[in-house]
Order: structure tokens, then C-alpha cells, then sequence
């Protein structure tokens, strides 16, 4: 009788805190949403490669925002004109409301602080960390070191860096992992030269930042992934530059080429520098050594191979950053 009244007794005194447990209020979910950080482009044409891969990221995660921020204050300056231009507009249905306003990557953060959002994951369709990755993570990192004496009106939890695509140094996620997925993706670009006879040759952008070795790695993997097709690599900026890339050509042979841009969007470099008339364009350059030329004007951001890349990137980041999208 005395052990009843006993544990009944207990019960009594566990009953307000089991309560309280029950009752107590749960900690919001901070809101979650994802930069996509592009140089840009003001082409109509290549317009449709970042959509692409905006709509890939949307589909895996329909529930979280996404904005553009375009790095270039050019193309920037270029759309925000276009947004009084009525004619424009109808003329580009297919152009996203949105992009006639779109900002930088600090303005596209303040704004998603602005609308409460806390965790972010900024994932560049940049290729390779040179100097413009190198300035996105210094604002990343200073908007991640602001600290508040309370920590509430902290304007952000955690900002999280994707990485490039062709990977960045560091032990986390090796970037010769990132440039043999990236040889994979290419495939089919690969298939089609060689059903048709001829060399792969990539033009990208580079810059004069020691990242550019990790085209000539590229080219190397490409070379040992695909040992019955030629495929080569050269660089608006940096080396190999267009006259090793034609000295190597002369040497190997060549005398048909598929000439692509190894770009995200086929713009104006592609356009223009890739495969322009005017006489000091690739196509122009590589056509006076008696090699027949055929320009495909498709950026990376078509190919849903390469898309799935930044996909994988954008997770990972979230991921090491404890980030939940929806």
C-alpha cells in the first residue's frame, strides 16, 4: 500500500515537467535558399544554359528559392536597361521576370536576409578557383564572421561556398575527382567528333591565376579517358594559349576539328573569339592552317551531364554546412 501511494506520489511530482516537455515551444526552422553566382551573360542564345541548370537545382529542390546573382556589372547594367524595353520583352518570353533586376551576390544575400532567410548555399557556375572564386569566398567568409552581441540578430546562420566546377585544392573533395567526373560528362561531345572524323578542341576562358593548370589536367584525363579520340585544350587567358594550341595541332596532324566552348554559356567569347569571320578568331586562325573547322556553339550548361555536377556540388556544400533544403 505504502509502494502505491509511493509511485503514485512520483507520478504527481513528474507530471508538470513531463508537461512542460510536451508543451514547450520548439525552435523555428531558420528558411533556407540558393544563390547560383554567374559571371553572366547578355546573349539571348546563351541565355538558356543557366535557366537549365536554375531548373535542374529547382527540381531537386522545389520547395527552396533560388536567385541569380550575376558577378558582371556589365551584363548586369545590360538587363536592368532591357527592363523598360517593352519591345525586348515580348520579343523574349522565355526571359524570367526577375532577371530584368538581377543583382550582385551581395545584393541577391541581402535580399534573402531581408526576407528572413538564414541559411544560404551560394554555388558558383564558375570552372575553376581562380580569381573570382578566390573574391567570392572572401565575401562569403566576412558575411559568415559577422557577429552580433545577440545571436538572433545575426543576419545570417551559415553561408555556404559550392564549389567550381572543375573542383578546388583541398582534402575534403578532391578536385581530380571533380575533373575526371567532369571527362565523363563529356562523352558525348567525344562521340560526336569521332563519328565524324575529327578532333575535340575546347576553348575556355582561363585567367592568368595559377588555376589554369587545371585545364591542362583536364586535357591530359580527357586524352586518357578517350585514348582513340584527340581532344585538346586551349585558353583565351593563359596557357596553352591559341598558338601552342596550333603549334600542337600542326605537330599531331590535325586537319578537322570540332571547335566548342569549354564555358557555361556559349556567349560572346563563343561567339565572337570562338568562332567569329574576323580574321583573329580561333575558327579563322585554325581554318588558315588548312584545317576544316566546325563551331559548335552549345555551353556547357546544355549538356545535363555537366548540369548534374553542379547539382552534386551545390549538395555537398549544403551538406558540410548542415544546411537543409527542401
Amino acid at each position: 500500500m505504502k509502494a502505491t501511494a509511493l509511485c503514485f506520489t512520483s507520478l504527481l511530482l513528474l507530471a508538470p515537467a513531463m508537461a512542460t516537455a510536451d508543451t514547450a515551444p520548439t525552435k523555428p526552422q531558420q528558411k533556407s535558399a540558393i544563390v547560383l553566382a554567374a559571371f553572366g551573360t547578355s546573349y539571348d542564345s546563351a541565355l538558356n544554359s543557366l535557366l537549365h541548370i536554375q531548373q535542374d537545382i529547382q527540381a531537386a529542390y522545389p520547395n527552396t528559392p533560388i536567385r541569380f546573382a550575376f558577378t558582371s556589372n556589365i551584363i548586369r547594367k545590360k538587363w536592368h536597361r532591357r527592363q523598360h524595353d517593352e519591345a525586348y520583352k515580348q520579343a523574349h518570353p522565355e526571359v524570367p521576370e526577375s532577371l530584368y533586376q538581377v543583382k550582385n551576390v551581395l545584393g541577391a544575400l541581402a535580399d534573402l536576409q531581408n526576407d528572413g532567410y538564414k541559411n544560404i548555399v551560394v554555388q558558383t557556375t564558375l570552372l575553376t578557383p581562380g580569381e573570382e572564386f578566390h573574391d567570392l569566398g572572401q565575401y562569403v567568409d566576412a558575411l559568415n564572421g559577422i557577429d552580433t552581441l545577440r545571436e538572433k540578430w545575426k543576419p545570417f546562420n551559415h553561408i555556404a561556398l559550392g564549389r567550381p566546377l572543375m573542383g578546388q585544392w583541398g582534402v575534403d573533395f578532391p578536385y581530380h575527382q571533380d575533373l575526371n567526373a567532369l571527362a565523363g560528362a563529356l562523352a558525348k561531345d567525344v562521340e560526336l567528333a569521332k563519328s565524324d572524323g575529327a578532333a575535340l578542341v575546347y576553348m575556355g576562358h582561363g585567367n592568368e591565376h595559377l588555376s589554369t593548370g587545371l585545364y591542362s589536367e583536364l586535357q591530359t584525363i580527357m586524352q586518357s579517358r578517350y585514348p582513340n579520340q584527340q581532344t585538346y585544350v586551349g585558353l583565351v587567358e593563359g596557357a596553352p594559349n591559341l598558338e601552342q594550341l596550333k603549334a600542337q595541332l600542326t605537330q599531331d596532324g590535325i586537319t578537322k576539328v570540332h571547335l566548342r566552348p569549354l564555358m557555361v554559356v556559349a556567349g560572346d567569347h563563343a561567339s565572337n573569339d570562338m568562332a567569329g569571320d574576323e580574321p583573329d578568331s580561333w575558327k579563322s586562325q585554325l581554318q588558315q592552317l588548312g584545317i576544316k573547322v566546325t563551331p559548335i556553339l552549345q555551353g556547357l550548361g546544355n549538356n545535363p551531364s555537366v548540369r548534374q555536377r553542379y547539382l552534386t556540388h551545390l549538395q555537398d556544400a549544403a551538406s558540410s554546412a548542415e544546411i537543409v533544403l527542401n
